[in-house]
């Protein structure tokens, strides 16, 4: 259904009329579109597989283009390149727009999870895995393609999981691979649920109504650093010195 990436681009349209774009960056880790404005924006980059060696028909005619044609490509229904190149867009339109109430407290702690909780992870991150062990809680990871060492589900495994817990941590790139509604509607009534990760926008009216509570994601500090890290083939560890994290509470009603 894409609904959330359908309301990132009714909520930004508007904004991204008054924009154009300066650069589109495609890295083997993450995506990065730059604004005429100076401003940037990254989200994951999917591994996808072509017959030849292109991968996006349209490379070689983004830059330049109306800041509206690349956030429409956040709601493609084939490419999910293309939706990477659209929520790089709008987080770049979101970095230009005035800054939404916020907080830079990292979200976990401010969870207190303990071993009282069932946490259902989905998407796999390493530091975040590390500190839910030490507060004891059970812990389940749901990963399309396991490859950390981990004891992972799979998602048909992974739907117990989230119909149970009681703190829910997803994923920002699920917006990208098109799994994001599906993973909401195996929700059960956790307590939280979390969006997590560089690519998730920090647009809070796009998350009404879901049962979202938090999105922590980025906003780029260093435009020019990172469109180099992400043209080098660098990622979120390589990055983060020159983004600012931050987290933005979803208030409304719940699904």
């Amino acid at each position: 259904m894409m609904t959330v990436q359908k309301r990132l681009i009714d909520c930004l349209m508007p904004r991204a009329e008054q924009a154009a774009v300066a650069d589109v960056r495609i890295g083997l880790g993450y995506t990065a579109v730059r604004l005429d404005s100076g401003h940037a924006g990254v989200a994951w980059t999917p591994k996808e597989t072509t017959a030849g060696c292109t991968h996006l028909r349209s490379a070689g005619t983004l830059a330049g283009r109306n800041a509206p044609e690349l956030l429409s490509m956040l709601a493609d229904d084939h490419s999910a390149l293309s939706r990477a190149v659209g929520l790089a867009a709008a987080n770049a339109l979101l970095a230009a727009a005035p800054r939404p109430a916020a907080t830079q407290d990292e979200v976990m702690a401010s969870l207190g999870v303990t071993s009282d909780d069932r946490v259902a992870m989905v998407g796999y991150f390493a530091p975040v895995v590390a500190r839910l062990k030490k507060s004891g809680c059970r812990l389940d990871v749901v990963e399309l393609s396991p490859s950390h060492g981990e004891a992972t589900l799979t998602p048909e495994q992974g739907k117990e999981a989230l119909s149970a817990c009681t703190i829910a941590v997803i994923t920002g790139t699920s917006l990208i691979n098109g799994t994001f509604d599906g993973v909401c509607v195996q929700l059960g009534a956790p307590r939280a649920a979390v969006l997590l990760g560089p690519s998730s926008p920090l647009c809070a009216e796009a998350f009404g109504g879901t049962p979202i509570t938090h999105v922590a994601g980025s906003r780029v500090r260093d435009a020019d650093a990172v469109l180099r890290i992400v043209s080098e083939g660098g990622g979120t560890m390589v990055m983060k010195r020159y983004l600012d994290f931050e987290t933005v509470l979803i208030h409304g009603d719940r699904k």
